[in-house]
């Protein structure tokens, strides 16, 4: 082999080696940018502190109302849906805490920022947009997991007979389900507040998420009280259950652990399909936002 050979074998190893730093570089670069967005924003939310204490106690509140209701149930059939008293409050506080960590109804700052343009700003950060969002996102949850979850949960446990998980692995699996029913929350919203792009005003749209989002996810009741045909539509059709069903049927026990692998599962395929749909969107957005002058 000639040294020019060499030489040009040495030099295209060399650049291949920098284009691998580099991307590791910028992927970690990424990484560190997206863990400070979720820092700014768990910080952001420290400061709210009238309305972490009332939000709270609203959720403590209406955690004893609805428990109340569901146990006169039970007391009447002996069970709800399968759920035996001590899970049922187990079910209803754990559903109170997880509300602000999940989040429906979430601050939607996007279609105000696409209404006033201020989204070509976003767009020229070096972080994408929809990882933005969800960075964030996870910072306001984890905020909400050390405050918002804890008073109701501590309240069902002092006041009620609280079902507690008889597995240690049960917990590990309840934290992974909570975060994937954050991420999958997120990408809904997300999806959502992505429809500014073509409509003035996403308040409708919004509404119809609130309303489909809590009668299919199990926050207003178990979903086992539904018909079997359309609990199964709603769990292999629809991300909803993902958002609280399957933690709360995972810390329960509900079918043991490994119907809660099953659970968890069923939340990650879906967290990918809407991960997969929000890219989708999003490119359509930005074309539209292009041709449009933007």
């Amino acid at each position: 082999m000639s040294g020019d050979h060499v030489q040009r074998d040495v030099a295209d190893d060399q650049d291949a080696h920098e284009d691998r730093r580099l991307t590791g570089v910028i992927a970690g670069g990424s990484a560190r940018v997206l863990a400070a967005l979720a820092g700014a924003e768990f910080r952001r939310y420290v400061t709210y502190r009238q309305a972490t204490f009332a939000g709270a106690f609203t959720n403590t509140i209406f955690g004893f109302m609805r428990c109340y209701v569901l146990l006169s149930v039970a007391s009447a059939t002996g069970q709800v849906a399968g759920y035996d008293a001590s899970r049922l409050v187990a079910f209803v506080w754990i559903g109170q805490g997880l509300l602000a960590v999940v989040n429906y109804w979430g601050q939607q700052e996007l279609p105000e920022r696409v209404r006033s343009g201020q989204v070509m700003s976003d767009l020229l950060r070096p972080v994408d947009l929809m990882n933005a969002f969800l960075a964030s996102d996870v910072g306001r949850a984890g905020h909400a997991m050390v405050t918002r979850f804890v008073v109701p949960v501590v309240a069902g446990i002092v006041f009620f007979d609280f079902y507690l998980p008889g597995h240690a692995q049960t917990y590990a699996l309840f934290a992974v389900s909570v975060l994937l029913a954050v991420l999958v929350c997120s990408a809904c919203r997300y999806l959502v507040a992505l429809t500014s792009f073509w409509l003035l005003d996403i308040r409708g749209m919004q509404g119809v998420w609130l309303l489909l989002s809590g009668v299919g996810s199990g926050l207003y009741f178990p979903l086992p009280v539904l018909p079997d045909w359309l609990v199964t539509l709603l769990w292999v059709g629809t991300p909803l259950p993902a958002l609280l069903q399957a933690p709360l049927d995972v810390f329960v026990e509900r079918g043991g652990t490994g119907h809660g692998l099953v659970l968890v599962a069923g939340q990650v395929a879906w967290l990918a399909i809407m991960v997969g749909l929000c890219r989708l969107v999003q490119g359509r957005a930005l074309r539209r936002l292009v041709v449009q002058g933007g």
